[in-house]
């Protein structure tokens, strides 16, 4: 996918550039003139509102204490109270489109950790604003979200930033420029796993609510999806395993593991999919899954590595791939969280999470020409203490019509994020037992029948009696499987929230 901007037209972006000097890549610029909101900031640093900021969003703002942390938003002020007495001259609230609405003038840029449905509804409103953009991983919730994201960031033409921080490290180019170089021939398969979850999946749905706490706005926290019960098991921790706010193992590690795969095969929309799982509930996610994606020949050659079909499995939930028949005894394929098979004509490459120490299992010496950027090089901050957040700063700080994109800007993290959730869209309509075929281009599967039906199971009704096992499951209606399957590509929003249309 292509990095490049398109030629820009909005008014501000003029400004900004006719006060640039034309040969200046990078240029430090007035607040006012990169947000385009006609606030004058004291000195060339950013304004930056976190919004989710109790766990990987106070991470991230801690990357970012160079510029000005001027908001905080949060449905969970308990889990919040973090960020609010470190930055205590920031203003407070709990709902961000309060903060949009009164200080929208006041903020460049905005850093988003909130669970995984509320990402794209979030994002999508700061860029229309003109809001430069840093979004956690996964980048959101459905592909349907993921495209817009895409499509919206290039007609506002603001910086963005997923945050898989892995992308702003030495692995992810080092995979890639061993690929391009031919090392390991041309790739037909590649096999990645993760260690994860390491949060409890595979729950059968509460039945009972708890008592919302004092310090949870939990209507604020459940958004655009569709109301339920608050129950301890949802908030703050275990969120990403519950298919209404989360995306499982998949959207958690895959945007990680899975990042120099897309970036180095150059891959676009997968062709067919398939998944299978251990017990697949209608609510929380499996115990463990496999996913199969066919990606079909993108014509040509990448360097010296021809860019033919080629099939990448996913396995988590501790199930990892059948090692190679050459991989060493005893050692163990997990590096930092996960590990990757590129399997090649001439020889197979095995990285780990973020593409960390790549080796040949040949053995063989590693001689790749470095042509990609190393951000951690050139910011001075090693990719997980802070340059992944920084080059979105540089970004942010740029011209426009002379940025350099960040290495998971939208143009690229949006459809790999496709990738990422097309698995989940795999695994919850395994129960149709065959391959999908998607139309990546109109965001549709082609071959699931107007007839056809899908049901999952509630819960497992797993007892106990007298001394043997039973089960008696609780099992969904019969649904109409074409409904079914668009309303996982495009989630229908809880009313009082919606997006932004689409552009053309």
């Amino acid at each position: 996918m292509s990095k490049i901007k398109k030629e820009n037209t909005l008014t501000r972006r003029d400004f900004v550039g006719k006060t640039l000097a034309a040969s200046a890549a990078f240029t430090i610029v007035p607040s006012y003139a990169v947000s385009g909101l006609g606030h004058v900031a004291p000195s060339d640093k950013l304004n930056i509102a976190g919004i989710g900021v109790g766990g990987m969003g106070l991470a991230n703002l801690k990357n970012l204490e160079s510029q000005n942390i001027v908001g905080l938003c949060d449905v969970d002020w308990k889990y919040a109270k973090g960020a609010f007495d470190r930055y205590p001259n920031a203003k407070k609230y709990w709902d961000w489109r309060k903060m949009f609405d009164e200080m929208g003038d006041e903020i460049d840029g905005v850093v988003i950790a909130t669970a995984d449905h509320a990402h794209a509804v979030i994002a999508a409103n700061a860029i229309t604003m003109g809001k430069h953009v840093y979004l956690q991983k996964p980048l959101t919730h459905s592909v349907y979200e993921s495209r817009l994201l895409t499509k919206l960031a290039d007609k506002y033409n603001v910086a963005t930033q997923m945050g898989n921080q892995g992308a702003s490290g030495a692995g992810v180019a080092e995979t890639c420029e061993i690929l391009w170089s031919g090392a390991i021939g041309d790739v037909t398969k590649v096999e990645s796993f993760t260690d994860r979850p390491i949060w409890p999946q595979g729950l059968n749905t509460p039945e009972k609510g708890d008592w919302v706490p004092d310090t949870l706005n939990w209507d604020l926290f459940t958004g655009p999806a569709k109301m339920r019960p608050f129950n301890e098991v949802y908030h703050p921790w275990n969120w990403r395993g519950w298919w209404d706010y989360g995306t499982g193992a998949l959207g958690d590690m895959a945007c990680h593991i899975l990042h120099p795969v897309f970036e180095g095969l150059k891959l676009g929309y997968p062709s067919k999919v398939q998944a299978s799982s251990s017990l697949l509930l209608n609510d929380s996610a499996p115990v463990s899954q496999a996913v199969k994606l066919t990606f079909p020949s993108r014509g040509g050659r990448q360097g010296k590595m021809k860019l033919g079909e080629v099939d990448v499995s996913w396995y988590d939930g501790g199930i990892k791939p059948m090692l190679p028949d050459n991989w060493p005894s005893g050692k163990n394929p997990n590096k930092s969280g996960g590990g990757t098979f590129f399997y090649g004509t001439k020889d197979i490459l095995h990285v780990g999470c973020y593409g960390v120490e790549p080796e040949l299992l040949s053995g063989k010496k590693i001689t790749a020409a470095k042509t990609e950027r190393r951000v951690e090089d050139e910011i001075g901050l090693s990719w997980n203490k802070g340059a992944h957040e920084m080059d979105w700063v540089r970004a942010c700080k740029e011209s426009a019509d002379n940025r350099k994109p960040c290495t998971s800007d939208f143009a690229e993290a949006g459809p790999f994020n496709e990738m990422v959730v097309m698995g989940v869209l795999a695994v919850r309509l395994q129960a149709l037992n065959k391959t999908l075929k998607w139309d990546g281009e109109n965001m549709k599967f082609t071959n699931i029948g107007p007839n056809e039906e899908i049901k999952t199971v509630i819960r497992d009704g797993f007892k106990i009696h007298d001394g043997h096992p039973t089960f008696n499951k609780d099992w969904t209606e019969p649904m109409n499987a074409v409904a079914y399957a668009e309303e996982l590509v495009k989630h229908t929003y809880r009313e009082g929230w919606s997006l932004p249309d689409m552009p053309a």
